[in-house]
């Protein structure tokens, strides 16, 4: 990319597309394009394609989408398959009419079947059937992966798209009715150290096995992909290495400074037993991962110290 090129970021205010604000502006890319929901619906393919036609980006980075945890996942499973077509396919025709240089898809690990076997390879993608409580979300994203497939097939796009593992950073959801497992974690032991609470209660088992990666290395990932990479294979991002959801729990009370017990409520799901991602194909392309868990868990933290109102709010 020049560094003149116009960039347009779907999604810049989440925790992955301000990430890749973050890293373009960093490495001196400024003529991005970015805007806000209020601003262009995106399942509005008319506003999308007026967007489109008025600004013409050269290149896109696809970080919109409607996501959250295991139980928003369940109970609005409508929205989050059908926002999430509607999004990715309006932006990705879009980016084909105008003529887009290059487009960055950026899809979930969840698109794996539930069992496949461990670490994930790009290739176990349609092997066998998906996690049940997520399922709608992987649907949706799996169809973005052929979407771009499709339109590189049929009208020679430089299309790609990636496949990150579990995320955590700076700008996440603290929701706790639509997080995800580690930003809710940092809000229940935060919570509970203020309110002097004896106990934190934690869903599941705590045995499924999680990898985390930082939103900070997904966008290293993702630039270096947009400057290096031309396939049609969607790439792994990860760290290739994971936890379980009891030692990840353990290391947030620790960092929070939470000194009560944990207590398991076994009526709640546990998800898919494993999500570790081969990430052999990024790395032999020469891009490996720099954040370590429990350093980004104490960034992060001290992050939400300092934003606590406005993510709270």
């Amino acid at each position: 990319m020049e560094k003149n090129a116009s960039i347009y970021v779907a999604g810049h205010r989440g925790m992955v597309g301000s990430a890749l604000v973050r890293k373009l502006r960093a490495e001196g890319f400024n003529n991005l394009i970015v805007r806000t929901s209020s601003e262009l619906d995106l399942r509005n393919q008319r506003a999308v394609a007026d967007f489109f036609e008025e600004e013409r980006p050269e290149y896109v980075f696809l970080a919109a989408a409607k996501v959250g945890g295991i139980l928003a996942n369940n109970i609005y499973r409508a929205e989050f398959l059908y926002d999430n077509l509607l999004i990715e396919a309006n932006i990705i025709h879009s980016a084909y009419q105008n003529s887009v240089r290059k487009l960055l898809f950026l899809g979930s690990s969840c698109i794996y079947p539930k069992l496949a076997p461990q670490p994930l390879k790009e290739e176990y993608l349609l092997s066998g059937y998906l996690e049940a409580t997520n399922e709608p979300y992987a649907i949706a994203k799996i169809a973005g992966i052929k979407l771009c497939e499709a339109y590189r097939n049929q009208y020679g796009c430089n299309f790609i798209s990636a496949m990150p593992t579990n995320l955590y950073g700076p700008n996440d959801n603290y929701e706790l009715q639509g997080s995800h497992v580690l930003p809710a974690l940092i809000r229940k032991f935060h919570e509970a150290k203020l309110n002097g609470d004896a106990v934190v209660e934690v869903w599941g088992t705590g045995s499924p096995k999680r990898e985390f990666l930082h939103a900070d290395d997904l966008a290293a990932a993702c630039f270096f992909l947009m400057e290096n990479y031309d396939d049609e294979l969607f790439v792994n991002i990860g760290t290739g290495e994971d936890v379980s959801i009891r030692e990840l729990a353990e290391l947030v009370k620790e960092t929070v400074g939470f000194e009560g017990d944990l207590q398991w409520d076994l009526s709640k799901p546990d998800g898919t037993p494993r999500k570790l991602m081969d990430v052999s194909r990024i790395q032999n392309l020469g891009w490996k991962h720099e954040t370590q868990l429990k350093d980004g868990l104490k960034r992060t933290y001290q992050d939400f110290l300092v934003n606590e109102v406005q993510l709270l709010s």
